[in-house]
């Protein structure tokens, strides 16, 4: 093992252990090195890889603390990873996307509370019968966070979140180039969010599928 590697899985153990816990410092860089069995470098570039994943945050003049460790700060590095896919990947991320989003939205339906549900409503008579493209696909992103969040469910909200880079592209192509893709999107908008108001979890849970669905076999015709 690599030595960086080894001082990584030893920062590691402190925090999955608890002898390092959320919003702790850690020890001085010299003592900290000495209690690992680590050279300075190493601990300092394990220091370094482990902030830019969101573990430790590295405070000038201050020193280094263990972050809130929340799963919205820790997933943060998926939506960085996933905008370097090839677009033939494409598709397994919105396969991805079609396990997680169905249930999310199912779990909202229980979840959702009336303001909630109103200001998805007047997110949509906002956006009227006729947006561009570009309005479409903000709107599409904002809606589907919405719901989710409602769901309340941290890690699953910050998974579907690091997932919408690569699909956020496919819906714009779609919308370029499939004539009903707009109104499409719009008349399913309306089923998932009235589903939403009845309560109706299974009928949440599959008019979000058939959405997602429809831009993954448009998008997997035309690859």
């Amino acid at each position: 093992m690599a030595v960086t590697d080894e001082a990584i899985e030893k920062i590691k153990g402190m925090i999955v252990s608890g002898a390092l816990r959320p919003g702790d410092r850690l020890p001085k860089e010299s003592e900290l090195a000495a209690e690992l069995g680590l050279s300075r470098n190493s601990l300092r570039e394990a220091v370094r890889a482990l902030s830019l994943i969101r573990i430790l945050d590295v405070r000038q003049g201050d020193g280094t603390y263990v972050t809130s460790l929340d799963p919205q700060l820790l997933l943060e590095a998926l939506s960085f990873v996933v905008d370097f896919h090839r677009d033939d990947t494409v598709l397994e991320f919105l396969a991805v996307r079609r396990i997680l989003e169905p249930a999310a939205t199912a779990m909202a339906a229980s979840r959702i509370s009336e303001q909630q549900l109103s200001a998805l409503s007047a997110q949509l008579d906002k956006l009227g019968e006729a947006p561009s493209v570009e309005e479409l696909v903000a709107c599409d992103l904002e809606f589907h966070r919405g719901i989710v969040q409602s769901s309340g469910n941290s890690v699953l909200c910050s998974l579907l979140d690091g997932l919408s880079g690569p699909t956020t592209r496919a819906r714009i192509w779609r919308g370029l180039t499939q004539e009903d893709a707009v109104s499409r999107t719009l008349h399913e908008h309306r089923a998932v969010l009235a589903a939403l108001r009845d309560r109706d979890a299974e009928a949440a849970r599959s008019w979000a599928t058939v959405h997602i669905a429809s831009v993954e076999q448009w998008l997997r015709s035309t690859l």
